[in-house]
């Protein structure tokens, strides 16, 4: 297990992310049997994918997919713990009543405990806040965080979907408790750019989260999946959009198909296919650390990785990617998780 492999890592915010990472948002609950988890993970494990992207509400059930990492973790797994990079979050929904979401000390403790015993670990690598609270001072939230890594749960810190403004006020909360937020874990794709975007004082969250020596690890690089090949002609009926999952079918207009095809189209003139494309858009910023992907097969994930293989976009290729690159109404995240 956890053969040697080429595939390249980033060091950032006193990490090193290899630049691509394994989320486990989708595929891993109780409607995927857990052999095929079983087989996806030990496949990205050897692949050299050792970074393991959890949150307490990933399956579902929620601590579903952390439950099926620990399995791992006790068998195929054992004795590599410390070769693996685990991540995990708090944020949404994970139970009934007032504590089971948000940003309260009471529930950011008893997630991360709840996830401690899923995965059976002692600690995991990075506890983040999944979103911003307004509802709940960030002095709070990210007290949570800092006496998660005091108490040895967690290693490091992290933050996701805050806005470059909101991202800019947790760092000076944080420096207050003498927290260091090591990583921020944005939505970026070429269908959603809002991390370029500037903030209050002309800053964009890249900028942000670079001057603060975060790592910036993207999560949703294919669109939600849009800028897979799945939806070029349509929507499948087996597809994640016409399932109700968090890709909209009133998303996929003429106008939004319009410009995946035309990437599809520069993507094939270069030699590569859509998804490879996304990734390698997103990881041509030296800020971006690693791009998760949620890939349902070893196969996609062996299409995935080979993105990291092909040269690098040129000029030419991004200058033609540019008018096609534009918002598409999909970032789910950002009213949910910043309020400005």
């Amino acid at each position: 297990m956890l053969a040697a492999s080429d595939l390249p890592h980033r060091r950032a915010g006193g990490l090193s992310w290899p630049v691509v990472s394994l989320g486990l948002w989708q595929n891993f609950g109780a409607t995927t049997p857990f052999a095929d988890q079983r087989a996806l993970v030990l496949h990205a494990v050897d692949r050299g994918v050792v970074h393991l992207d959890l949150a307490n509400n990933y399956g579902p059930p929620p601590f579903a997919a952390e439950e099926s990492v620990g399995r791992l973790l006790a068998r195929d797994l054992r004795g590599h713990r410390d070769e693996l990079l685990l991540t995990t979050k708090a944020g949404y929904r994970a139970w009934p009543g007032p504590y089971g979401e948000h940003g309260s000390a009471k529930y950011l403790r008893a997630s991360l405990d709840e996830s401690l015993r899923r995965l059976d670990v002692d600690s995991v690598d990075v506890f983040y806040s999944h979103r911003f609270d307004p509802s709940t001072p960030l002095e709070e939230t990210l007290g949570a965080l800092d006496r998660a890594v005091r108490a040895g749960k967690a290693r490091h810190a992290g933050i996701s979907s805050y806005s470059a403004d909101r991202t800019a006020e947790a760092l000076a909360v944080a420096r207050s408790l003498g927290l260091r937020l090591a990583v921020h874990q944005p939505a970026y794709s070429m269908l959603n750019r809002w991390v370029e975007q500037p903030g209050a004082d002309g800053r964009s969250l890249l900028d942000v989260a670079t001057d603060a020596r975060m790592a910036v690890v993207a999560f949703s690089p294919l669109a939600q999946g849009m800028l897979s090949t799945r939806y070029l002609h349509g929507v499948p009926a087996d597809s994640r959009a016409a399932r109700g999952g968090p890709l909209r079918p009133e998303w996929l207009t003429d106008e939004a198909l319009g410009h995946v095809r035309a990437l599809d189209a520069i993507a094939r003139a270069g030699g590569r296919t859509l998804p490879q494309l996304a990734l390698a858009w997103v990881l041509r910023d030296p800020r971006v650390a690693s791009v998760l992907v949620g890939s349902r097969t070893t196969a996609q994930l062996d299409e995935n990785l080979a993105a990291v293989a092909l040269p690098p976009l040129t000029d030419e290729e991004l200058a033609a990617i540019e008018p096609h690159a534009v918002d598409a109404g999909i970032n789910l995240w950002g009213s949910r998780s910043s309020d400005r």
